[in-house]
């Protein structure tokens, strides 16, 4: 089987289930395939977890449209997929690289099992392409395991088989249960932080809908925090994407107590959330972490695909209005009990047994594609392999 990856978070979220087929090599050959459609960032995770991909199809460029991408993504994997004869493709979660991939393998009459399945906002445009990606994903795979009871009656009121379904709990759970802790971060600056005498909130943004005036009001938002807070100190790993990187540091470089780093490895960025007071962020993945390590949670987006941590208790949506924002990190750091109150709870993202779920699952129901050899309509261009960058 073909097990695909292409961003960080896939990464994070299928190394447990990759490290999990690895004991069972003699039932399941196993073939790491990635886009590298985030490389350095994709590398970072890869190399926490001891993992190599067999084949790098070196996809991504500087700026690439969703469109450009995309295409090219679904021509090489179509002659990856065909050269290779897998009898399942796995991807994860709501990237393009899911796209492409769970595109190329249908056409190809390869089966697909999808990770992190029935997640949904209900909004075509929020997050985007995520939302898209993963309904289409939805509609070609055969296999779909469900992180939440959630996200399960979504897929069932898509009509999907409900034998299809498996609930399974979320896999990163299982990826912060393989990381250990280390009380020294890999990261020199976040070891020169006063941990004991500031309180300290970490801040992550990146998605496309929150690019320019979203993603420049919460900056001046924070500049407004540390200004009215005077033991605040605010961690800010900024993701690769210059359209990120560039508006943060032209409204926040230089500001005392803001701290403006490079992406963080996988154990420093759970280390760091564990030492916070809270995280304010867009992504699905912190989110999903917070509620994991019982951490509130200001979520900078107008809609969530992550209900089940607000019902849990943990989250709170706030957008990305300027007033707004600093309104709400502000009660939080103004008022013990709220705090402590959205620090309790149980989490919805299971046991860290996903991976597990997964594997034995795909190792006893995983269909067959018919016919042996997959047939592509027509020969596409392979970029050369190679071992990915680190």
């Amino acid at each position: 089987m073909c097990v695909l990856v292409g961003t960080r978070a896939e990464a994070i979220k299928l190394a447990p289930v990759i490290r999990e087929l690895e004991r069972h090599r003699r039932a399941v050959q196993t073939i790491v395939v990635t886009t590298a459609q985030h490389r350095e960032m994709l590398a970072q995770a890869l190399e926490a977890f001891g993992i190599t991909p067999q084949v790098d199809l070196g996809l991504m460029t500087t700026r690439a449209a969703l469109a450009d991408f995309t295409s090219r993504a679904l021509m090489a994997m179509t002659s990856c997929f065909t050269e290779l004869r897998p009898d399942l493709v796995m991807v994860q979660g709501d990237n393009s690289t899911v796209l492409a991939g769970a595109l190329a393998a249908h056409y190809l009459g390869i089966p697909v099992a999808h990770v992190e399945a029935g997640v949904r906002s209900s909004n075509l445009r929020n997050p985007f392409p995520e939302e898209l990606n993963r309904r289409m994903a939805a509609v070609v795979a055969d296999l779909h395991f469900a992180p939440t009871q959630r996200a399960a009656e979504n897929l069932l009121r898509e009509g999907v088989s409900p034998e299809s379904v498996v609930m399974c709990g979320n896999t990163v759970v299982d990826a912060m249960r393989l990381t250990p802790r280390t009380p020294v971060f890999d990261d020199p600056r976040l070891n020169l932080l006063p941990w004991m005498k500031r309180r300290v909130v970490l801040v992550t943004m990146h998605r496309r809908e929150s690019a320019g005036d979203p993603l420049a009001n919460v900056c001046r938002a924070i500049a407004e925090l540390v200004t009215m807070h005077g033991d605040l100190h605010v961690v800010i790993p900024m993701h690769l994407d210059p359209r990120v990187r560039d508006v943060v540091r032209e409204e926040l470089e230089g500001i005392p107590r803001v701290e403006l780093l490079d992406p963080l490895c996988y154990a420093d960025m759970l280390e760091v959330l564990r030492r916070a007071e809270y995280a304010m962020t867009d992504s699905g993945s912190v989110t999903e972490e917070c509620a994991a390590l019982m951490k509130p949670v200001l979520i900078l987006r107008k809609h969530t695909d992550r209900p089940e941590v607000i019902e849990s208790g943990f989250g709170r949506l706030i957008g990305t209005e300027t007033l707004r924002v600093v309104e709400a990190a502000t009660r939080l750091l103004d008022d013990a009990r709220e705090l402590a109150r959205m620090s309790e709870g149980d989490s919805p993202y299971g046991d860290g047994l996903a991976a597990v779920r997964i594997v034995q699952t795909v190792m006893s129901r995983a269909p067959r594609h018919a016919g042996g050899a997959p047939v592509a309509e027509g020969p596409a261009i392979l970029p050369p392999r190679r071992a990915i960058e680190r």
